[in-house]
């Protein structure tokens, strides 16, 4: 068996909604719509299918994640066909909507962080930064408003929004 399981390390970020002209100049239009569907799994596991389309290609995906802390996880990844991807959607978890969000990725301080603008939000969106162990440290970029950290806070992920919007 292999010892080095993929690790997801990651903090996330609650900021106020950014301005999309300049992510896109920041990104140097490296931003892509995403529709992504959790799919019915085991406690503990969160799993989801996920069509990613840049520049008029779709990537589709289906990955599975294992909480083993609130900043990291075991995440397994694997491209699918778009049939593989259609019907693994018929796993769909009925409590959970499909989201829809656009991701800019921008690169900043030898890290590229992930912003994720929602349409069912106009005054906030997600930030996401992967590091290489959790005690990294990392300096966050002055082109967005962080309104607080939600690394800790199980009502700021994706699964959790696929379900209900948290009330501030």
């Amino acid at each position: 068996m292999n010892s080095k399981l993929p690790l997801e390390i990651e903090r996330k970020f609650l900021i106020e909604y950014p301005d999309l002209k300049e992510l896109e100049r920041l990104s140097n239009g490296n931003f892509s719509d995403i529709s992504q569907t959790y799919l019915t799994s085991e406690k503990g596991t969160s799993e989801r299918v996920r069509a990613r389309t840049r520049g008029g290609v779709t990537v589709y995906t289906h990955n599975t994640k294992i909480k083993l802390s609130s900043m990291k996880r075991i995440e397994l990844e694997d491209e699918v066909s778009e049939e593989e991807y259609k019907e693994l959607q018929k796993r769909a978890d009925p409590a959970c909507r499909t989201i829809e969000k656009v991701r800019y990725c921008v690169p900043h301080g030898g890290f590229v962080f992930e912003i994720d603008v929602f349409p069912f939000w106009s005054d906030k969106a997600f930030m996401e930064v992967e590091m290489p162990s959790e005690d990294t440290p990392v300096e966050l970029p002055d082109f967005v408003k962080i309104i607080r950290e939600v690394t800790d806070d199980n009502r700021y992920t994706n699964h959790a929004l696929a379900i209900e919007l948290p009330e501030d």
